[in-house]
């Protein structure tokens, strides 16, 4: 069945469960786009018309309930041989799992349990619908706790012929009714009866009545006192134990009238005021129960044949037996005395040849049975063994295993370890078979090809395989040919099967071309520029540099396109670089010749040359310490329209400033000398030294120059250069450039 679709739509994809009647799969509606379970029914009853006509009319009515604790039924379908029933998938346990593993289970969990049951059993009677088969195997706790009953309709549809059927009594058999078991007609007490027996057996953790066979357990549930829960298990409340008591009489009559009633009774049991109540008793015992009753004598019956006695209770056989010695006419008895003994005469005849033959025939049978008699063994416990070792135990002990084992996931059990087993805590014929259970481990998911879809995408279908948010790693890598976002590589690779609840998966998302930021190139040598460029990734190819002619030095880069420095671009990108080719042709060239003196002679000063010119401002071009007059040489660019201007600092102040324009030359102007004086103050004059005040001067002939003598008469002017400059040379003073 395992990967066949049925009605076009529920595609199976594993074993989930059985029973003797059917076999549940769990699938996917690949029209909704959701987890179902499928009940297909067992091959052997295909062709019993009448069971499939019960089968598909009580599975409809079941498909009419509408309750929160009613496993919803979605579809009823028929493909050739298969007939099979699509219902609500509950992901969790089955109660016969939990008790299983930790029954008893307490008094709260329990009555939270039944009392849900109740409720959909009461939604359910109220909708004519008779359950007939309430076990642990059909109560289904989902991982929320909500408690979900199932298998509505289906267990009506068995009929007195399939009584015998293996499958079909020996999972339920332990939870008849009296009249269940009877083959009578049933209705909704029987079901409270079951509820009843669920109800005990999470609370003491066995069940009541344990037998060789199914019938031998159906006869206890017929004629076997139910044994008082709190005396398996002394901690259990005395309402819960009443409960029990009351929902488990053999007399239908005695139990509780409704589910609802026992729903009302569950959901106030654990009250403090009704914990320690009273045992609950039946004032005339259960009228179903076997029991002894005397034999009927013809001195019983009265003129009409009826017998002239009330059938005593229980216990009351002796009591009932002398009242009846005591009659009132013993006179009358004593006379009918030889006539009566006449008439028993033949009748004990008959009885005694009876009598001999019954023997007879018992003795035959106790030889014959002595013969084929074959010995009992205890059933070894197997639950939690690997399959190999459960079979060797079970052949050890004398006992067969019924093949094929049933297969199913279970999450939190190892794979080949074995879950549940069809016989346990009892004792059994030899070669007896016995049912196992075998865990197939976590329900294994196998992964598809991920790569070139949107990671988004593919942790959405991570998601549905049952993978949390953080079992998915996403890891982002720079890739050219991926667009961003998209998964490039996955771990663990495709067609790979994992488990959902503990599998990583890893997926690698491309982030896209890596960028990086352009580099500021602008007044970047060209040598410089090429290596940043290749230290970010990106290339500049020769025949993308461009030569312009520029005021800038030579090789100096002028621009960057298409991409502005800061911008992100991709690594790899091409770009192209404008840079100085040179001064342009009409550019003049122009060399500052200066002399500059220190600030005193023979004491140092700090000299710093700056200069100004078509190539930019304020550029250095000198600085030093001198201690002597020195010539320095600047050169300059001139632009047309434009002028170089040069500053000499000194000492930190600015001693001058000499400029040259660019039509001066190129008119070849001369600038004259560029000297810079050094600061030494000028001496105090002495007395002899003052000079007289010029009282005028007399133009000499033929043009020489005269001025007043020191004594106010009037000389030739050479004499008096010559008589000053005697004067200078011996006060020590002289000229700077000098």
């Amino acid at each position: 069945m395992i990967g066949r679709e049925l009605g076009g739509r529920y595609e199976i994809l594993s074993r989930i469960g059985g029973g003797g009647m059917a076999l549940v799969y769990k699938a996917h509606d690949v029209l909704l786009s959701r987890n179902v379970a499928v009940k297909v029914l067992r091959s052997q009853y295909v062709h019993d018309e009448e069971f499939i006509r019960r089968f598909r009319r009580e599975a409809q009515s079941a498909a009419a309930l509408s309750h929160p604790n009613v496993v919803s039924i979605y579809d009823v379908g028929q493909e050739e041989d298969v007939h099979y029933i699509v219902m609500e998938y509950v992901e969790g346990h089955n109660l016969n799992e939990i008790i299983q593993e930790r029954a008893p289970l307490q008094a709260d969990e329990a009555v939270r349990i039944a009392s849900q049951i109740a409720d959909a059993l009461d939604h359910a009677h109220q909708n004519h619908i008779i359950h007939r088969d309430i076990k642990p195997h059909n109560i289904l706790i989902g991982r929320n706790g909500r408690v979900k009953v199932t298998d509505f309709g289906i267990a009506r549809a068995v009929t007195s012929s399939t009584i015998t059927q293996t499958g079909s009594v020996l999972g339920s058999v332990h939870y008849f009714s009296p009249e269940h078991a009877k083959g009578v007609s049933t209705g909704e007490k029987s079901d409270i009866y079951s509820l009843g027996i669920v109800l005990y057996q999470m609370v003491t953790g066995r069940l009541p009545f344990l037998g060789e066979s199914p019938i031998s357990v159906a006869l206890k549930h017929l004629q076997e006192p139910l044994e008082d829960p709190k005396s398996v298990n002394p901690l259990i409340p005395q309402s819960v134990e009443n409960i029990i008591i009351k929902a488990t009489r053999k007399n239908p009559s005695e139990r509780y009238r409704t589910a609802g009633e026992m729903l009302e009774d569950l959901e106030t049991s654990l009250r403090p005021d009704r914990i320690g109540e009273p045992k609950i008793t039946f004032a005339a015992g259960d009228m179903d129960e076997t029991r002894v009753m005397p034999a009927i004598r013809p001195g019983m019956l009265g003129n009409e044949g009826k017998p002239s006695f009330q059938y005593p209770a229980s216990g009351q056989g002796a009591a009932a037996k002398d009242t009846a010695r005591k009659a009132p006419a013993e006179e009358e008895e004593e006379e009918e005395e030889p006539a009566r003994r006449r008439g028993w005469v033949k009748p004990l005849v008959i009885i005694l040849i009876t009598l001999a033959v019954i023997g007879a025939v018992y003795g035959v049978f106790r030889v014959v049975s002595g013969s084929l008699d074959v010995a009992e063994v205890e059933v070894p416990y197997v639950v939690g063994q690997t399959e190999q070792q459960a079979r060797t135990m079970l052949e050890d002990a004398g006992l067969m295993i019924a093949e094929p084992s049933i297969r199913a996931y279970k999450a939190d059990i190892p794979k080949d370890q074995v879950f549940a087993q069809s016989k346990s805590n009892m004792r059994v014929k030899k070669g007896s078979r016995v049912q196992l259970s075998v865990s197939d481990g976590p329900e294994l998911k196998k992964l598809d090809s991920y790569v070139g879809q949107k990671v988004q995408d593919v942790v959405a279908a991570l998601q549905d395989l049952g993978l949390e948010s953080g079992q998915i790693k996403q890891t982002e890598v720079f890739d050219a040919s991926a667009e961003p976002g998209t998964v490039i590589s996955q771990n663990p690779p495709p067609d790979t099967e994992l488990d959902p609840a503990t599998a990583t998966v890893t997926l690698t998302v491309s982030k896209g071309q890596e960028t990086v930021p352009m580099p500021d190139l602008l007044g970047k040598s060209i040598d410089d520029a090429k290596k940043m460029l290749h230290n970010a990734g990106l290339e500049v190819r020769d025949e993308n540099i461009l030569k312009q002619d520029s005021y800038e030095k030579e090789g100096t880069v002028l621009s960057q396109d298409p991409y502005s420095p800061g911008s992100q671009v991709s690594k790899g990108t091409q770009l192209t670089l404008t840079v100085s080719g040179g001064f342009p042709k009409d550019a003049l060239e122009y060399t500052f010749n200066l002399l500059i003196s220190p600030s005193r002679a023979g004491k140092s000063s700090e000299i710093r040359i700056v200069y100004s010119d078509a190539t930019g401002n304020d550029i250095e071009a000198r600085k030093t310490s001198i201690k002597e007059t020195k010539s320095f040489d600047v050169k300059v660019v001139l632009a047309p329209n434009t002028e170089a201007l040069v500053k000499i600092y000194r000492d930190g102040q600015l001693a001058d400033t000499f400029s040259r324009s660019y039509e001066d030359e190129k008119a070849g102007r001369d600038s004259g000398p560029m000297a810079v004086p050094g600061t030494e103050p000028t001496p105090t004059p002495t007395p002899e030294a003052t000079p007289t005040p010029d009282l005028g001067a007399v133009a000499p002939p033929d043009g020489e120059n005269t001025s007043l003598d020191l004594d106010g008469k009037p000389g030739k002017g050479k004499d008096r250069d010559k008589e000053k400059d005697k004067e200078k040379d011996k006060d020590g003073n002289h000229d700077g450039n000098d």
